[in-house]
């Protein structure tokens, strides 16, 4: 791998910290953990600045020597001669666009929860990860175990490839446990996005601990624009400067890094914005949102009256009844509703990627009153039956209307216009940024940690498109020319997730 100078120092600074900690990358050689150590450092830089592409080799390098890695989903019995690795994200989503790179990312809540396996299924994950022999389990074939380690070798999921055997995870997991020894290395992408407690648990959890993030971002809510590696010494903190663009420059890369120039205004920078759209496919001027883009890839916008209105409009688009959701609609999480008696409920729907601001697809009712049968992007097992609170809000009423109203368990906005923060940690293949609400950000003049927030949420805003960039200059809504569907959602089985009452 070719590195730039940025890159290559910041390498030989992480392999100094890992050198130090017992793991040499330049050998391929490791030494048993000796103490409980506190390293940390940040590599910090703005999109397109080779960030994953580093972390992803140090993943590479990591794994040479050795060091076990631990996905979340399984982990084998602690070896004291054997070093640890985990590579995470705050959101669901964010770890996904990491493994659709290759690099195996799990979530920090996966990392503080792990499951608890039924010992006779043990033997299969142990054999798996070749910690034990070939195991004998009644009720599973020699070809089904086959099956189980062919996906195993191609994905590296322990319940994915047991459900290749013919098992679901309430067959093989019977409990979550919170993790209470530390993990030896941690890997943290999408750092701007944690907020303080996120921060302080991670540190509790890794002796050494490398963050990496985009200080260009906006900071969690509530954390008055900190973002957690602001409490990092500077010293500790590594800048990728040098950007890395794709063959033929990248024009919506371009426009992000254009946004650090303290003397551009936002008429100046939209002027910017038409012009490569003349020059290049890649950024496009849309008059108006597209609906069926909605379906997919939501609007990004910045106050929450603007989300609200182009919801309705969504709807309205497609003949969507008021009192219930047509199959395709989508929805983001907005947390688990549940009371503490039903908290090892909590995280078996959070383990499903059920977390707050995971995207799902409504696919229609599930059997019973108030449940919804769901598909979870992201997840390795996308498809779930689950109580759902879903609310739709409307623009002329102070309540939301509720179409879906179990008693307790996951509760869900509708997701086909979402605020910029909201979108931090995804990525779309295209997407359309509503330029009405930027402008009206400009000239509310206001500013996080020093920086205009009209170009924070424009930068944050820009880099969440992958492949092409819609900028939306007016308030319409172009009819979809389909209905609604759900055939280009992957087919699985349903999982129910039941939920009782203690009293059941």
């Amino acid at each position: 791998m070719q590195f730039s100078q940025d890159q290559a120092e910041a390498h030989d600074r992480i392999s100094e910290m890992l050198l130090a900690a017992g793991i040499d990358l330049a050998n391929a050689t490791t030494r048993p953990e000796t103490s409980a150590g506190n390293n940390m450092l940040a590599v910090l830089g703005k999109a397109g600045s080779g960030k994953t592409m580093l972390l992803a080799h140090l993943v590479h390098e990591l794994t040479e020597t050795g060091v076990e890695l631990v996905t979340g989903d399984y982990e084998s019995r602690r070896r004291k001669d054997r070093r640890r690795l985990a590579i995470l994200a705050p959101t669901n989503k964010a770890a996904s666009v990491l493994r659709a790179q290759g690099v195996p990312a799990t979530t920090i809540h996966r990392i503080l929860y792990t499951p608890v396996y039924d010992p006779e299924y043990e033997k299969i994950a142990e054999w798996l990860a070749e910690d034990g022999p070939r195991p004998s389990v009644e009720g599973l074939t020699d070809a089904a175990l086959d099956r189980a380690l062919a996906f195993y070798r191609d994905n590296k999921s322990i319940p994915g490839a047991l459900a290749a055997a013919g098992l679901r995870g309430s067959d093989f997991i019977i409990g979550w446990s919170r993790r209470d020894d530390p993990l030896d290395i941690g890997l943290v992408d999408e750092s701007s996005m944690l907020d303080d407690r996120q921060f302080k648990d991670l540190q509790e959890i890794f002796p050494n601990l490398i963050l990496f993030g985009d200080p260009a971002q906006l900071a969690p809510v509530g954390q008055s624009g900190a973002m957690g590696f602001d409490n990092i010494p500077e010293g500790q903190r590594i800048y990728l400067h040098r950007i890395h663009r794709q063959q033929g420059d990248n024009p919506i890369l371009d426009l992000a890094h254009a946004l650090a120039d303290p003397n551009l205004g936002f008429e100046e920078f939209e002027r910017m914005v038409h012009a490569a759209a003349a020059r290049d496919d890649r950024v496009v001027i849309a008059p108006r949102v597209d609906a069926a883009m909605m379906a997919r890839s939501p609007v990004l916008v910045w106050r929450n009256a603007t989300r609200i209105r182009l919801i309705h409009a969504f709807r309205h688009a497609y003949d969507a009844p008021e009192t219930a959701l047509l199959p395709g609609e989508p929805l983001i999480c907005d947390g688990i509703e549940l009371p503490v008696k039903h908290r090892k409920k909590r995280i078996d729907l959070e383990a499903r990627g059920l977390i707050k601001g995971a995207q799902v697809v409504y696919l229609g009712a599930g059997r019973k009153p108030g449940f919804a049968r769901l598909h979870v992007f992201g997840a390795d097992d996308p498809r779930v039956s689950v109580a759902s609170i879903i609310k739709i809000e409307s623009p002329d009423r102070e309540e939301p209307f509720i179409p879906s109203a179990a008693r307790m368990g996951a509760a869900f906005l509708h997701g086909a216009a979402v605020t910029i923060h909201k979108a931090q940690g995804s990525q779309w293949p295209e997407v359309q940024v509503f330029a009405p609400d930027l402008y009206a950000a400009a000239r509310a003049g206001r500013s996080e940690a020093g920086v205009p927030l009209w170009k924070r949420l424009a930068y944050v805003a820009i880099t969440r498109a992958e492949q092409r960039l819609h900028w939306v200059t007016r308030y319409m809504l172009s009819r979809p020319t389909e209905p609604l569907g759900t055939d280009d959602l992957r087919s699985a089985p349903t999982a129910p997730l039941e939920l009782k009452t203690q009293e059941e």
